[in-house]
């Protein structure tokens, strides 16, 4: 099973952007006890986690885009969201969704986020 994130493209430093994606595939029951996370990795560095929420609805973010973006889950979809407020340059980006449950571990092909300045 592979995802697809969705929403991505260019935008202006202090713009938004939604990401999104579904995991339509994964049954329910896994889905709804999941943990769900995005990563991004910018050319030439490593991939990293931005943001992360756990089965049981704590969340964590990656210190340089907390008060910015906020990951939601929407269990009746089955999908994923990251909504990225004031985005900035550094926030340049291939981001990636992950879904980590009691069936496996799936991720998303990645959507591309250019910031300009």
């Amino acid at each position: 099973v592979q995802l697809q994130a969705s929403g991505g493209g260019s935008v202006q430093a202090g713009g938004s952007l939604k990401l999104s994606c579904p995991a339509s595939r994964i049954i329910t029951s896994v889905f709804v006890k999941s943990r769900m996370a995005w990563y991004r990795q910018a050319p030439g560095k490593q991939r990293e986690l931005v943001a992360e929420l756990t089965s049981g609805g704590n969340t964590n973010y990656q210190d340089s885009v907390k008060g910015r973006f906020t990951i939601s889950r929407d269990n009746a979809k089955k999908t994923v969201y990251l909504q990225m407020n004031r985005l900035e340059p550094e926030d340049t980006a291939v981001y990636y969704c992950n879904v980590e449950g009691a069936s496996g571990t799936y991720w998303g092909r990645g959507t591309q986020v250019t910031v300009s300045s």
